[in-house]
């Protein structure tokens, strides 16, 4: 091994030993003359694997992708939510709270092995351009997207730049060049419609910054409408989570005093309950809260407070069952650390972590025009992931807990987007998901109840 490749093998040594030091805590320091020997040995283990790598196996190995890989798996081991970093996914995971990005506009996934459009996002130059769901992009400025990851990365970048790209479209038989120029692009993570004169209906479908802000807006919108609102219902389905602190805010608007959420991880003296405040609207019409097994985190985090407080009916399939809180921390070189540092309890004590929330009414979602099941309980959940908290840590352990965290859920469970997510919402497609009507009956059956009691 030559000097140089000494010096860069230390330098990310270094690197592992500050993460090392991150993930384990204060407590290291305290312990140092205790377990600094084991730890210094397994250091120096980890240092003579990497150089009998670099000098003997069969082909050339490049030693900083492979200690990054060691360092992800070192994380990964903890829980499924934990994980490195590299600069691209952190500037990725920093993009999407943030509510805008620059780019044309077009909501990707891979389907069938292609690059496919999803939807359009209305207003964008993506959509202007004519670009539809279901189009397959092959190629973005002549190079060919063979992945997700990579075709987001050509796809995006500075306002104003020029971008082309080719698609292909059911029934046009040659490929289609578009020529867009890049544009901020607004991510609505909020949308909302009367479906009958006092019911109104909001759809959350993650948890960004300007969240609760977006929410606020829709309610008003919705209650200076001609007919006082009756009832809401909240959509949290498929929404994967996101920031902790906007779903305690979206709890809060609802909620008058008590408990929203109480986070217990290591310290015991850094115990934190957050609660209500109570609200100069008054909001005590009634609600549904829908969920299923794509609900996470930061959803389970409003559905939870709702329910415990018997706010709101919460209906559908069991949540997802993520009841940790990770917080993201920068490191050299771009890269971070995302690490979960507590378990979160909800207002009445219980941890829903590979548990889940269960529904107050369990309905299968069934779309009434095209008679196909989409049942939530066939979606991936928290206790099907590999190294998954329990839900209470071990006696041993205690439940105490930590402060500092930043951000809630980031960990996205596998669920597909849904085709409406972008463009407006129409009450008649709404009216074909027999979760929302079914809804909608209970809260006019429960003003016929009330009305009837007078």
């Amino acid at each position: 091994m030559s000097m140089k490749q000494k010096r860069n093998v230390n330098l990310w040594l270094i690197t592992v030993i500050g993460v090392i030091f991150l993930i384990i805590g204060f407590g290291f320091y305290r312990d140092l003359s205790a377990n600094g020997e084991e730890t210094y040995k397994g250091l120096k283990l980890f240092s003579d694997v990497i150089e009998l790598v670099e000098k003997n196996y069969v082909d050339p190995v490049d030693s900083k992708q492979m200690i990054e890989q060691a360092i992800q798996g070192m994380v990964h081991s903890l829980d499924p939510h934990s994980s490195l970093l590299p600069p691209d996914d952190f500037k990725e995971l920093q993009i999407d709270t943030q509510g805008k990005f620059t780019g044309i506009g077009v909501s990707i996934t891979m389907r069938n092995g292609f690059v496919t459009v999803v939807s359009p996002i209305e207003g964008t130059p993506a959509y202007k351009a004519g670009i539809k769901a279901g189009d397959i992009i092959v190629k973005v400025d002549g190079k060919p997207t063979n992945e997700l990851r990579h075709a987001v990365k050509m796809i995006r970048g500075p306002k104003g730049t020029e971008v082309v790209v080719t698609i292909k479209r059911k029934g046009v038989s040659e490929p289609i060049d578009i020529k867009l120029i890049r544009d901020v692009i607004p991510v609505e993570s909020v949308r909302a419609i009367v479906l009958k004169p006092g019911y109104g209906y909001i759809w959350i479908t993650n948890f960004r910054d300007n969240t609760t802000d977006d929410v606020v807006t829709e309610l008003k919108r919705l209650e200076s409408g001609k007919t006082p609102l009756k009832g809401l219902i909240l959509d949290l389905r498929d929404n994967p989570g996101g920031l902790l602190n906007q779903s305690i805010k979206i709890s809060d608007l609802f909620l008058e005093k008590g408990d929203i959420l109480s986070i217990k991880g290591r310290l015991k003296q850094n115990t934190q309950i957050f609660k209500a405040k109570a609200n100069s609207t008054d909001r005590s019409f009634p609600m549904v809260v829908l969920i299923n097994g794509g609900s996470a985190s930061a959803s389970e985090i409003v559905a939870g407070a709702l329910q415990d407080h018997k706010r709101a009916l919460i209906l559908g399939t069991p949540s997802f069952g993520k009841g940790s809180v990770q917080t993201v921390e920068p490191l050299r070189d771009g890269y971070g650390l995302k690490l979960t540092i507590a378990r979160y309890y909800t207002p009445s004590g219980r941890s829903i972590q590979a548990k889940g929330i269960e529904p107050d009414i369990i309905v299968n979602q069934r779309f009434i025009e095209k008679d196909e099941t989409s049942d939530g309980d066939r979606k991936i959940r928290e206790k099907d992931l590999k190294n998954h908290l329990e839900a209470i840590p071990e006696q041993s352990q205690g439940v105490q807990t930590e402060p500092g965290e930043k951000e809630g859920d980031r960990k996205k469970p596998k669920t597909k987007a849904p085709e409406n997510r972008f463009g407006q919402l129409k009450v008649e497609q709404l009216m074909s998901d027999n979760q929302v009507t079914r809804a909608l009956d209970i809260l006019l059956s429960y003003e016929i109840f009330k009305g009837s009691n007078k």
